[in-house]
């Protein structure tokens, strides 16, 4: 005997089938009307790219620039983890000559520590360099790393760390992928050309004139020109030194250049050569400092 109990229960199972087959239908047509081609070298890109996605190619993640790169709006040099290995297999994959990038590491062009920073402030606020970066007067050079660690909390490499209020990089780790330049309120780190072992880089910002920088540090550049009379490959840009990567000899001797300073502004950062001791307006003690920029 139907009751109609089952009649119910029968009809809604019909109508369960009957939607479901409509559904399916729809969702089938809708797959082949929106269906877009994709191309299958963006799939062997993406594949050949690291994965990192921390955007230092300047797109979202790696397979927004895969797709960039595909299409020939973007250079396979970007990707700063992958390389010039990464650069070949993209190359490869599109069938064209792979160029050759020179590989960039993060320095931070700030020496201070916080006993050699001058006219620091109480600060309570949040401890971020973006909040602290908002509060007038913090510490008086307007230049310097604060210290809080957003380039560290940046990084997806673990290589920056935060050593007495001053970000230092881990030359080892670091892929050059730009996320603690971008993470850096005041502009304290760059990428520097690193195509040998050892290079020279100007580890301060401050761009005011002599006695104004010594007022609110003991390390920074007082614009005295000693390195650009040393070098060839060092320019004044003001009171600042800036440094000709692409005239720089890394084989020749930076260490008298960077000795030479009086302010302790210059690094020579990398393995040494085997040389004697070397004398200028630095000690070998204070040199050592170019492992808390990078190591």
């Amino acid at each position: 005997m139907i009751t109609l109990t089952s009649v119910t229960i029968i009809l809604a199972a019909v109508i369960l089938v009957v939607l479901a087959v409509v559904v399916a239908y729809i969702l089938g047509w809708a797959n082949r009307a929106f269906h877009v081609e994709v191309d299958p070298a963006v799939a062997k890109i993406n594949e050949a790219l690291p994965g990192a996605n921390c955007g230092g190619c300047g797109y979202v993640g790696c397979l927004e620039y895969a797709e960039a790169v595909a299409a020939s709006r973007a250079a396979t040099t970007l990707c700063a983890p992958g390389g010039n290995a990464c650069s070949q297999k993209l190359a490869d994959i599109l069938g064209i000559e792979a160029e050759q990038t020179e590989k960039q590491l993060a320095v931070v062009h700030c020496s201070a520590t916080l006993d050699e920073r001058l006219g620091l402030s109480a600060y309570d606020g949040e401890k971020t360099c973006a909040a602290a970066n908002l509060v007038a007067g913090v510490q008086d050079c307007a230049y310097g790393c604060l210290g809080y660690g957003d380039c560290a909390s940046a990084c997806p490499y673990s290589a920056i760390s935060i050593e007495k209020g001053l970000a230092s990089v881990d030359r080892d780790k670091c892929l050059g992928c730009k996320k603690c330049i971008t993470a850096c309120p005041r502009g304290v780190i760059s990428m520097v050309p690193f195509g040998a072992e050892r290079t020279l880089a100007v580890i301060c910002g401050n761009r005011d004139f002599g006695a104004d920088v010594k007022s609110v540090c003991l390390t920074g550049c007082i614009g005295c020109k000693a390195c650009a009379k040393l070098s060839e490959a060092i320019e004044m840009n003001g009171n600042l030194p800036v440094i000709d990567y692409d005239r720089l000899i890394p084989q020749g001797d930076l260490e008298t250049v960077a000795a030479k300073c009086p302010m302790n502004a210059l690094a020579v950062i990398g393995t040494p050569l085997n040389r004697p001791s070397f004398s200028g307006g630095a000690t070998r003690d204070k040199r050592s400092r170019e492992s808390v920029q990078v190591s």
